[in-house]
């Protein structure tokens, strides 16, 4: 099987050198296609689904977790709730101070650093379009409205 080396990884992840090592020795994020066994001379070689690991793991600390809280989390993501069957379906977010899994199927958001727990979450967006979509509708059912009162008008000053 082929995989990709460090510095490919590096390159595609924005990840250093140090990181991938370091998240490697820590056991955070290890490479699935080889590994150096803590063998000198051996190149780690990374999956696709390593990469994006990566590249998930290094946006989490761009937006401000601490690498603990990472850390507990991502075990908690790939162990218990199944992120690594399932990345298509689930997006991450996080407040700077939790990680959130929210699964695109139903809709579930749980709080990774919580072991699971289930969070109150609110879609302004969803809400927003929904209002809108409301909002849109209730302009067409009162043209409607009002275009059928002209019409019963004329209909009746017309004595049809």
């Amino acid at each position: 099987m082929e995989g990709f080396t460090s510095h490919q990884a590096s390159k595609f992840t924005g990840c250093t050198s140090r990181q991938l090592r370091y998240w490697d020795e820590i056991g955070l994020v290890e490479p699935s296609v080889q590994g150096t066994g803590g063998r000198p001379g051996i190149p780690r070689l990374y999956s696709f689904r390593d990469l994006v690991a990566l590249r998930i793991v290094r946006s989490l600390l761009d937006g401000g977790m601490s690498l603990q809280r990472v850390r507990r989390s991502w075990d908690f993501l790939n162990k218990k709730a199944g992120l690594d069957k399932h990345l298509s379906e689930v997006k991450l977010v996080t407040d700077g101070q939790s990680i959130f899994k929210i699964c695109r199927r139903d809709g579930e958001v749980m709080d990774a650093l919580k072991d699971g727990q289930m969070a109150f979450f609110v879609a302004i967006d969803d809400i927003a379009t929904g209002v809108q979509t409301n909002v849109a509708q209730f302009q067409e059912d009162r043209e409607k409205f009002v275009r059928a009162l002209r019409e019963a008008a004329v209909h009746t000053a017309t004595g049809g």
